[in-house]
């Protein structure tokens, strides 16, 4: 643990998978940090991450900007985490993923950060056919006019204890007669470690990632949604026929899923399956990645197999299937 500095680091969204992992990552590294959540009583856990009065939450609402103001105010550093996978009521892609990012760039600036770190999406661009994506360029554009020098970070898939990828679909094995391979199966992937990916934000707030540049973060392996499925399997010691469900059936699927409070699937995202989830080759001539930050990628094999354990029919006394 590094001794606290009085340097203070906001981290919006800082309750949710990848926040927490930044919080602590930030705590460890001696900022004080101020998670600034619309429900600031489920923040609460995150106050063992640090020190005693080292990790605080705060209230704050994208669609208020007195309160992403105020969360600003007096921070070293900013950091934006919120992003949705669908849309609720008033939290839609355009308020959170479009609007967020350029109002807490300007909140950023006018506090005097000196720092900005921006948390996007591989896929996202301005010509995408998914909202999603579309939405996220649209933030990063909003985020680069505000604060110019904001650091860009994008994910490939993010996997960790807590993740919506691996668990759901390792849940999904432990009750289906079968798992649904969307378009087959063939959409590649670069899970990227939601440690790693930490990492990269606390070299954001360090100063030393190249400041108005976009980073897109993947681990070292590429996988197809298919072999990530059979990973999955494999780990979780389970028997299961892949189904490849042709996209058109799958977007059908989707828009009936929709009207759920948390679909497990929709329209958009099956829209998104239909392209690439990796690092780019010019991210990788460029040096726009986890390596080029100095950061060694972890693989799925080193972490995966410690939580999905639990989806195994005798828990972690049953070994993994050679």
């Amino acid at each position: 643990m590094h001794q606290i500095s009085d340097r203070l680091v906001t981290v919006f969204g800082g309750s949710g998978f990848v926040g927490r992992h930044v919080v602590r990552a930030l705590a460890r590294r001696g900022y004080r940090v101020r998670v600034a959540v619309r429900r600031p009583d489920l923040a609460r856990f995150l106050m063992t991450a640090g020190a005693v009065g080292q990790v605080h939450g705060v209230q704050a609402n994208l669609r208020y900007p007195d309160s992403v103001e105020a969360a600003c105010e007096g921070a070293d550093a900013v950091v934006n985490l919120v992003g949705i996978l669908h849309e609720s009521g008033r939290n839609g892609f355009e308020a959170v993923q479009a609007f967020g990012p350029g109002a807490i760039g300007r909140a950023a600036k006018s506090a005097g950060a000196r720092h900005y770190v921006h948390v996007s999406a591989i896929g996202a661009d301005a010509e995408s056919a998914a909202v999603y994506a579309r939405t996220k360029a649209k933030g990063e554009a909003a985020a680069r006019d505000a604060f110019p020098d904001v650091v860009i970070h994008r994910p490939s898939i993010v996997f960790g204890p807590e993740d919506g990828f691996f668990n759901r679909f390792a849940a999904m094995a432990r009750i289906a007669p079968a798992l649904p391979l969307i378009g087959g199966g063939h959409t590649r992937f670069q899970p990227v470690f939601v440690g790693d990916v930490a990492a990269a934000v606390v070299e954001g707030v360090d100063g030393t990632a190249a400041p108005g540049t976009v980073y897109e973060l993947g681990g070292p392996e590429v996988l197809s949604f298919r072999e990530i499925l059979e990973y999955i399997l494999k780990v979780t010691n389970r028997s299961r026929p892949l189904l490849p469900v042709p996209f058109g059936i799958a977007h059908l699927q989707g828009r009936i899923l929709e009207v759920l409070p948390k679909p497990p699937l929709t329209a958009d995202q099956v829209t998104m399956l239909k392209v690439d989830n990796v690092v780019s080759a010019s991210a990788k001539r460029e040096g726009r990645t986890l390596e080029g930050l100095g950061l060694e990628p972890t693989t799925i094999e080193a972490i995966v197999p410690s939580y999905l354990w639990r989806f195994r029919k005798a828990g972690q006394f049953e070994k993994a299937s050679a």
